[in-house]
């Protein structure tokens, strides 16, 4: 996994280079549309927006909730943590709880699932890796990466989402896809 994270950072400051086409019997200079948004210039607001409009970006739980209950949830929606509000707020995190908690704090020490509270096991906020909507997607999958979290809360003053680690690599791959076949049009002459 490390080595093809590498890799699509590596490849993420490539920039392509497009050239102007010169016609002859016309005497004019055309040149290819605008390029599509750069990697470094894709940010999680791009991300957050490409997910189901019909479905949350991300799902709660409280943290007086037990983690038979979290567990639960997670299960239902097939998701591998979920975001953790202050009790009382909407939308104010209190932390994350995720499938790593559960098999490490729950599983691995031997605890019962329906008399612990998620408070206990999820990581605070204050121990917390988030990013803005802003956040280039790169930066985004960075951290992901150096902090080896897979999930990763956004935060613009409250909670506007969660992305995880899937969701940079399909946006990259995507990106990366979409660049192949606008090279490859401009190459078969199919551009303009």
């Amino acid at each position: 996994m490390k080595a093809f994270v590498r890799g699509l950072l590596a490849r993420a400051y490539e920039v392509p280079k497009i050239q102007t086409k010169v016609s002859a019997s016309f005497g004019c200079v055309t040149s290819p549309p605008p390029p599509e948004k750069g990697l470094e210039n894709l940010t999680v607001a791009d991300v957050l927006s490409t997910k189901d409009a019909d479905v949350d970006t991300w799902i709660s739980c409280r943290t007086n909730d037990t983690v038979s209950d979290a567990v639960k949830n997670m299960a239902k929606h097939n998701i591998g943590s979920l975001v953790v509000l202050k009790p009382g707020d909407q939308q104010y995190i209190a932390g994350i709880v995720t499938e790593r908690d559960y098999m490490k704090k729950i599983i691995g020490a031997g605890r019962s699932s329906k008399l612990t509270k998620v408070g206990d096991v999820m990581t605070d906020e204050s121990k917390l890796v988030t990013v803005s909507s802003g956040t280039n997607i790169i930066k985004a999958m960075q951290l992901m990466s150096e902090n080896h979290i897979r999930h990763v809360p956004v935060i613009d003053g409250k909670i506007v989402g969660l992305i995880s680690m899937v969701d940079v690599v399909r946006a990259i791959v995507d990106h990366q896809n979409g660049e192949l076949k606008r090279l490859n049009e401009f190459i078969k002459g199919d551009y303009y």
